[in-house]
């Protein structure tokens, strides 16, 4: 089982989505998500898929990959849709955590 199929049920949970007719999509977000993550964290493209996720940036991934989910018409959406700075703090909450588990002797 990848990564991105360990993730699809958490994404869900924090979701809170019950039904499957959004799988496809929310897998792409996840793919997306843990892309990012690898580009943000200086290590190589395909790393999560060979080795272990550490917790801060799995709860990243998560969180980026709802966050897709529920903006997904362009807009902040989701619960916190009147406030307009409900986008910037999600992505500056992401990158803290993967800032965690950055190799910082590499760079881009």
């Amino acid at each position: 089982m990848s990564v991105i199929d360990t993730l699809l049920p958490k994404v869900k949970a924090n979701l809170i989505l019950e039904h499957g007719a959004d799988d496809a999509l929310l897998l792409g977000f996840i793919r997306a998500a843990v892309s990012y993550a690898e580009s943000y964290q200086h290590i190589a493209e395909g790393h999560y898929f060979e080795s272990v996720m550490p917790p801060t940036t799995e709860q990243a991934v998560i969180m980026l990959s709802s966050h897709f989910y529920e903006s997904r018409d362009g807009s902040t959406a989701g619960f916190f849709a009147d406030n307009v700075q409900a986008s910037q703090q999600v992505w500056h909450t992401v990158n803290l955590l993967l800032r965690l588990d950055r190799d910082w002797g590499k760079s881009i």
